[in-house]
């Protein structure tokens, strides 16, 4: 029996490959109402507690703050704590986890806002301590707690070794895992981790322009690539990923895999409304409004429901 294959027709092969649609979305004027004369800094990460309220981090006094869904300010910490703040993540426990490129630190603070773990040295670079029993970071982008309690540390914002650094709940240090470079595991810029609901870790690779998964010891399971500069993670309780991606100021949904299921219409660099300088952090509230982090341009963009 012979085996023929079907071409496809003249207007099959010209046909053209369809977009993503456009999420159902649009940006509003951002509503937080900070307390009178102050403004955000660089605002470089966003996230949300199990009660709704939403924690900004940024680049200026209080550098972080706590609003309510309405965007009320609630309070605001951390003055002479950070050098270049930079990671935010609120574990299941309403623990806020911080980051500091500039002093190589992972801060842990309690929901009360009491500090209650410190991760690396200040100003202290490299693997160890001298005394031997504090393992050193190098420009820390973001500090997350996995669902066994694992705390997973990103290293490597510029010019540092790129890696990531895994510890348990009580902070004691486990293993390292990646190196500087473009093949599988290797990073070049590590930026943003979440989790799917069976574990595995997906790693925003931001300057090798794709994002990584592995298992929770560091084993390379596949990639999907993203050009550009994909910068935050959100893992949505659908197990839909949502990308904040960077400089080329787009925000996207993504499967499982790393197909695009959804853009949001009329994003991309600027600075209108809904345009970005670098679309840096994203995070969904409990009311499905989207929130993204904008370094460049100081302040958080909101989306409603269209």
């Amino acid at each position: 029996m012979i085996l023929c294959s079907v071409p496809l027709s003249p207007l099959d092969a010209m046909a053209p490959k369809m977009s993503p649609p456009a999420l159902p979305y649009v940006p509003v004027a951002e509503s937080f109402k900070l307390p009178p004369g102050m403004n955000f800094g660089g605002t470089s990460g966003v996230a949300f507690t199990s009660k709704g309220t939403i924690f900004v981090i940024h680049r200026g006094p209080m550098p972080l703050m706590e609003f309510d869904a309405d965007g009320n300010f609630l309070r605001g910490f951390g003055d002479g704590m950070f050098d270049r703040p930079h990671g935010l993540r609120i574990d299941a426990q309403d623990n806020i986890w911080t980051s500091d490129v500039a002093s190589n630190l992972v801060y842990k603070f309690n929901p009360e806002g009491r500090l209650e773990m410190v991760l690396g040295v200040k100003a202290w670079t490299g693997e160890w301590h001298p005394y031997g029993h504090l393992k050193l970071f190098q420009e820390p982008s973001e500090a997350v707690v996995g669902p066994t309690g694992d705390i997973y540390v990103l290293q490597g914002h510029g010019k540092a070794e790129s890696c990531v650094h895994k510890f348990d709940n009580d902070g004691n240090y486990i293993k390292t895992w990646g190196k500087k470079g473009k093949g599988p595991g290797e990073f070049d810029l590590p930026h943003s981790l979440v989790f799917d609901a069976s574990g595995l870790l997906y790693i925003a690779d931001r300057n090798n322009g794709r994002i990584q998964v592995f298992d929770a010891d560091g084993t390379y399971i596949r990639e999907s690539a993203h050009p550009g500069t994909p910068c935050g993670l959100f893992m949505g309780a659908d197990q839909h990923i949502w990308l904040a991606h960077g400089h080329t100021g787009e925000i996207m949904k993504l499967d499982l895999k790393g197909n695009v299921v959804g853009t949001m219409a009329g994003a991309g660099q600027g600075k209108a409304l809904g345009k970005y300088g670098e679309a840096h952090y994203i995070a969904v509230s409990p009311r499905d409004e989207i929130f993204v982090a904008d370094t460049l341009n100081y302040r958080v963009q909101k989306y409603v429901r269209g």
